[in-house]
């Protein structure tokens, strides 16, 4: 029987903005344009716009006599100061800008634009929403609150984060104090060795950590678009570390980050390059098959070389992959797609063709303007309202330590979202052979973030359905990074699971099973079935023909 509970909580992740918005761009022209669509609009229905603005004007005024109109939704975070609810003027404030929010988005919803035109309208209305919220302000009562304890000191402290910000931070307030964190230090700490380095990438292979260790290796590929430390960060959510304690002999890649010196790497290319460090690891362990990890963008890399491998009949060489979070089928609804008409993937792919490259940096703005009360105006209040340096935290630390796409690399991924290849029998071509994941029959595991806003869940659930052999799918809690860094002891960790994988995800959800407790432990038990047979552990790293070069994190993971 379906858990009757979770059917009124259906997941549905945001959708205004996600993957694909960050690899084709978002032109404030375009904003700009909504904007004055909905400027035209109030003046094409002025009895429509009326009615609206006099039941707001109802609203104000029951509100100004005291009335609560508008419950705030418990996961707000802005708002949890008692003061907004036991201060009358504050209370007042709050219902004033919610009734404005509420009523603007049923002006929109009930006016006569289009279905498009409406999505955009309330996008845009949201984020123009978020920008003016009362908490944003040095009324905000922690602002206040703040500015008498330390005698005005904050509003100082805050101007200079400002400033600075301004300097060097590309005008977006810092999300991470940068001075707790080294790359080699604190951060891709784990001991180990680059065992090979081709223009691409650098392999790195861990020390083992285990008595025993299985013969057959496992190669992590993370995506492009950010650094390889993620799987290796504190001791407390070290994937990595956790791979080597339960015997899997660990490689992982390292990306250069390109420059413009780079702009025709593309799919193909990085493909290569992968097949090159499955070759070495095969070599090194001596193992006819390699085990296959690939997260986000690495996922669809790992997936193109088995389609790859599998056309040229030298599927043989990948044992079982896992891919995290990763869309092979890149359809998405979302209404910040709706401004990506041809001219602006054009101008997209024109832009860093011109440049050779593109940069993190404009990735890295779009990424947070997905979650602006989470990235962005979070940060406005702690660093310049209340003053306050912003939190020593590793996973953001290692979201702002930005790279570059090569312009071939980023064309490649437009298309990509734009043709949704994969899921037609050679619809991709890679290194000069159609993929078709039907044939890629090896066994796989899935993982999606319930609540994942680069690639939302479902997507990635439909993306599991494309391929061949037995698979698995795994639901975890948490957004885009927060799901797969769920090691076994944290008390937040849960995940859902469902043996029978329907062409419907909704379907298959209501059919899952709760488990409490992270999906480590599930993933462990899949990959050590088919990591082969235990043997005693070689400590020694690379070999005669791939002796170690130089000691982890390499070079290439220094690059800026």
């Amino acid at each position: 029987m379906p858990d009757s509970r979770r059917t009124d909580s259906l997941p549905d992740p945001a959708r205004a903005m996600n993957a694909q918005n960050a690899v084709i761009g978002l032109r404030g022209r375009d904003l700009l344009s909504s904007v004055r669509t909905l400027a035209l609009q109030g003046l094409k229905q002025p009895v429509h716009s009326a009615r609206h603005a006099l039941a707001l004007g109802g609203q104000l005024g029951r509100i100004l006599l005291g009335d609560t109109l508008h419950p705030v939704n418990p996961r707000d975070t802005r708002f949890t100061d008692p003061t907004w609810q036991l201060n009358p003027l504050y209370r007042r404030s709050l219902q004033a800008y919610l009734a404005w929010q509420k009523q603007l988005n049923r002006w929109i919803d009930e006016s006569d634009l289009g279905a498009d035109d409406r999505a955009r309208a309330r996008f845009v209305s949201s984020l123009l929403g978020d920008a003016l919220s009362p908490s944003n302000t040095l009324l905000n009562p922690l602002a206040l609150k703040e500015l008498f304890n330390s005698g005005g000191s904050s509003v100082f402290r805050g101007l200079g984060h400002l400033l600075d910000d301004l300097l060097h931070n590309h005008g977006l307030p810092s999300q991470v104090s940068k001075q707790a964190f080294e790359v080699g230090r604190n951060l891709a700490s784990t001991p180990g060795a680059v065992v090979f380095r081709n223009e691409l990438l650098e392999l790195i292979q861990y020390r083992p950590m285990s008595e025993k260790q299985y013969a057959r290796p496992l190669l992590i590929v993370p995506p492009q678009i950010n650094k390889y430390y993620i799987f290796d960060l504190g001791t407390d959510k070290n994937f990595v570390q956790y791979a080597l304690k339960n015997g899997l002999q660990t490689f992982i890649i390292s990306w250069r980050n390109p420059d413009a010196r780079h702009r025709e790497w593309g799919l193909s290319s990085y493909v290569q390059a992968i097949e090159q460090a499955l070759d070495v690891c095969r070599t090194i362990t001596a193992s006819k098959s390699v085990t296959l990890a690939g997260a986000c963008a690495g996922g669809l890399s790992i997936a193109a070389l088995q389609g790859h491998l599998q056309a040229r009949k030298q599927l043989r060489k990948v044992g079982c992959a896992t891919y995290m979070v990763s869309l092979l089928d890149s359809q998405i609804d979302s209404p910040a797609l709706l401004f990506a008409d041809e001219q602006t993937l054009e101008g997209a792919k024109r832009r860093s063709y011109q440049q050779g490259v593109l940069d993190g940096r404009d990735m890295a703005r779009v990424f947070a303007w997905m979650r602006p009360n989470d990235l962005i105006w979070n940060y406005w209040v702690n660093n310049y309202l209340l003053g306050k340096q912003p939190p020593a935290f590793d996973i953001l630390y290692w979201n702002n330590d930005n790279t570059r796409l090569p312009a071939a690399l980023h064309g490649d991924l437009i298309d990509f979202f734009k043709h949704n290849p994969l899921i037609r029998s050679g619809g991709l071509e890679v290194c000069g052979t159609p993929i078709d994941l039907r044939k890629v029959t090896v066994d796989s595991f899935s993982i999606a973030g319930i609540n994942d806003h680069i690639t939302p869940w479902d997507a990635v659930y439909r993306s599991t359905l494309l391929l061949g052999g037995k698979r698995r799918f795994i639901l975890s809690n948490s957004g885009h990074i927060q799901s797969l860094l769920n090691p076994p002891g944290n008390p937040k960790a849960n995940h859902f699971e469902n043996g029978k994988l329907t062409s419907d995800p909704r379907a298959w959800y209501h059919e899952a099973e709760p488990v409490a407790g992270s999906w480590w432990p599930q993933w462990l038990s899949w990959i050590q079935e088919r990591s082969g047979a235990r043997r005693e552990t070689q400590m020694a790293l690379g070999n005669a023909e791939y002796p170690p070069m130089e000691a982890a994190p390499g070079t290439y993971v220094h690059v800026r």
